[in-house]
Formats: structure tokens, sequence, C-alpha cells
């Protein structure tokens, strides 16, 4: 606080010196230990543990729920930022390649529709206000689908394995 004016009377200066005498050791442990001790991360390279899933969570493990949903928010932008842009990487090549884009954007789009399928596979149909439990039953719905009836896509098999 040296950049202020000095205190005019001695109130002010009683209370410059019990503020000084209660910051001063808090800043002295911020600056001298804990800043240099400290790993800077970049705001978009922040690294996050994974945590257990949902399907590895007790049922009354409410914080165990929390961080699984957090997780599942958190690979969903993730995912969903993935798909945008390899949409945008698309419409360049289409933009750019304009006359053959058909042939010269294949690698491109096949890229972009996989990814898009395997997002709509993981999150699609699942409406607005959707948690890991949710996601987690369409996941086991569609196993259980497929070990019955097939492929998803695939027709329903008519046949009856004996």
């Amino acid at each position: 606080m040296p950049d202020q004016d000095p205190p005019k009377n001695t109130f002010f200066k009683y209370y410059q010196s019990i503020l000084n005498a209660l910051e001063a050791p808090v800043i002295w442990v911020r600056e001298k230990i804990v800043e240099p001790n400290q790993k800077v991360y970049p705001w978009y390279h922040q690294k996050f543990r994974r945590v257990p899933t949902i399907d590895e969570c007790y049922t009354e493990d409410i914080v165990c729920y929390f961080e699984a949903n957090e997780q599942y928010k958190r690979d969903r932008l993730v995912d969903s930022e993935i798909v945008h842009i390899l949409r945008k990487r698309y419409e360049h090549c289409i933009l750019y390649e304009a006359p053959d884009h058909i042939e010269r954007c294949k690698g491109v789009k096949e890229t972009y529709e996989e990814a898009a399928t395997n997002w709509f596979i993981k999150y699609g149909d699942l409406g607005a206000y959707h948690d890991v439990k949710s996601a987690y039953m369409k996941q086991k719905h569609r196993l259980i689908w497929e070990r019955r009836h097939g492929p998803v896509g695939g027709g329903v098999r008519t046949e009856v394995k004996e």
C-alpha cells in the first residue's frame, strides 16, 4: 500500500498499523510459498482427473453420482465441439474445392458422418435436460436391443436362436 497517501491523523495511523499487521503475513505466505509451488495451467489446457463412471457408483453415493454427471457434461461438450469442428472442416472443404468437392472432400465427409453418428448414438434423443443416468440407460437399452434383434438399423431378426 505504498502508493496511497500517508494517514492524516492518529486514528488512521492506528488503523493502518493493525491492517498491516494482519495483512502482511498473509501476503508474504502467498508470494513466497504458495505462488512459487503452484502449477500454472492455461484455462484451455486444464486437466481434470477422470472420475468413476455411473456404472461404478453405488446407488446411494450422491457424491460419486455428481462427479460422474459433471464428467459426462464435460465429455459431452468436448464431443459436441469435435463434431462442430469436423462439420466446419467439411463445409470449408466444399467451399474451397467447389466443383470437385464430391471427390476431394470424401475423406472429410466420412470422418464427419462417422463422428456425427457416434455422437447421436451416445447423446441423441435424450432431450434437453438429461443426465448421466439417462445416457447410461439409453446405452443399456441399446445393448439389450442388439442382443435380441441384431444391430440397430439392420432390420429385426425373425428367426429364433435355439
